[in-house]
């Protein structure tokens, strides 16, 4: 075995050089691989409360940045509105770019009359089933309008909570009202997702519809939700923004994508029975099929379906 402090003074200053020009390239190649590095570091394991939260906040696949990107290569985006884990579950599954946790939900799943009667405490609930359900897609949460009315640091602070929930962004209805809000909540680091109306839009709207769009985008928002935009100020406003236009309602395939609620697309509600409209599906006919059988099957005392015989 050679000692280096043996050798002569050349071969320590040559030994020196090898060694500090190798420990170069590999800081090189780490700075220029490190998420590739990353992907191999096995994380210690974390206790239950943390694995529960890791979950619950983990980032999901589809970016901000893939969705601009879709925007600009042309591709359209799919996004799906859906208030539970299950459903959650489908969608991701099905490929969807967008799952919007909708404040909806009070009204098409609660029963209630009023969407604003949802409070931000059920929407956080909601929004944390829907986030677990969800591992590829990017989760946008509706910001309650009752944060909204209270001011801007109100909504930055429900903003938060969102954030903490798992959501990826956060949705505000009527934004064009709240620009202040707008600027907190991204300079706070959490995208937002800008909803407005063109309903009514008489012929000469569609410059003040682009301008709204515009304010929009300046005051930070990453995407917009261009409520009832017809064919006219739609293209109007997907020309004139950077950002990502999506519509819902009154929304159409002049818009950067589309969103829907997930019960609406496969028929869920009771009232799909009786609804002439189409849908991609009738869940609501298949489960009252099935429950009149099941109910059939009890009632002449025979097994159930799917449950093993005791």
């Amino acid at each position: 075995m050679t000692i280096i402090g043996d050798e002569k003074p050349q071969q320590n200053v040559r030994h020196l050089y090898i060694f500090t020009r190798t420990s170069s390239l590999i800081l090189e190649w780490l700075a220029a691989n490190k998420a590739t590095v990353q992907e191999y570091v096995v994380p210690a394991e974390p206790g239950p409360e943390r694995k529960r939260k890791s979950m619950e906040s983990k980032p999901s696949t589809v970016t901000i940045h893939a969705l601009q990107q879709m925007k600009r290569d042309g591709r359209k985006i799919v996004g799906v509105v859906a208030w539970d884990y299950e459903i959650a579950q489908i969608v991701d599954r099905a490929g969807v770019d967008i799952v919007s946790v909708g404040d909806s939900v009070g009204i098409n799943l609660w029963g209630r009359t009023d969407p604003d009667e949802v409070t931000m405490d059920e929407m956080v609930v909601v929004s944390r089933a829907v986030r677990r359900g969800v591992k590829r897609a990017l989760v946008s949460c509706d910001l309650p309008f009752g944060p909204l009315q209270q001011g801007t640091e109100s909504a930055l602070r429900a903003a938060m909570r969102f954030k903490e929930a798992g959501a990826d962004m956060v949705k505000l209805d009527r934004a064009a009202d709240f620009p202040d809000a707008i600027r907190a909540i991204v300079r706070a680091g959490i995208p937002v997702f800008a909803q407005f109306d063109g309903s009514p839009a008489p012929a000469g709207m569609t410059a003040k519809l682009v301008e709204q769009a515009r304010r929009l985008e300046d005051a930070g928002a990453a995407l917009l939700d261009f409520k009832h935009s017809g064919p006219v100020a739609g293209e109007a406003v997907v020309r004139a923004v950077r950002v990502p236009v999506i519509g819902g309602l009154g929304g159409g395939p002049w818009l950067d994508g589309r969103m829907r609620m997930a019960h609406a697309a496969i028929g869920y509600a009771a009232s799909a029975l009786d609804s002439k409209t189409e849908t991609y599906a009738n869940v609501a006919r298949i489960t009252l099929d099935a429950i009149t059988a099941y109910a059939q099957d009890v009632r002449a005392g025979r097994h159930l379906k799917g449950q093993r015989p005791a």
